[in-house]
């Protein structure tokens, strides 16, 4: 990557529920707002785990810093912002990154194990 190009831009957010979001709607609302997500301009991946101590961890991509905040201050996603604070997460935290360097490994064949030929 040369310097001055536009970097994607990934945002971490790092967050615990609590223990009535579910009864709060949490789930239709995460659901509504990845599909808001994934149909802005400039989108590129949204991807959350769930560890076993129920941290979630959701990392959303956006091809520039321009498009990002636009998600950011899209009017759904700043209401469904603010549900959260009030009703569905006992804690977070967000960290908005630049992207570096990237490396892609695509295998483009499925691994076949223990198959003699």
């Amino acid at each position: 990557m040369q310097l001055g190009t536009a970097r994607r831009v990934v945002t971490v957010f790092r967050s615990r529920l609590r223990p009535d979001a579910d009864a709060n709607g949490y789930g239709e609302l995460a659901t509504r707002m990845e599909s808001r997500a994934r149909a802005m301009p400039g989108f590129v991946d949204f991807t959350t785990f769930v560890a076993k101590d129920g941290e979630r961890v959701s990392v959303i991509v956006f091809d520039s810093l321009a498009h990002q905040r636009a998600w950011r201050d899209d009017p759904e996603h700043r209401a469904a912002q603010q549900r959260g604070r009030d009703a569905l997460y006992s804690e977070y935290a967000i960290s908005v990154c630049h992207e570096i360097t990237r490396r892609d490994f695509p295998r483009a064949t499925p691994l076949t194990l223990g198959r003699g030929s």
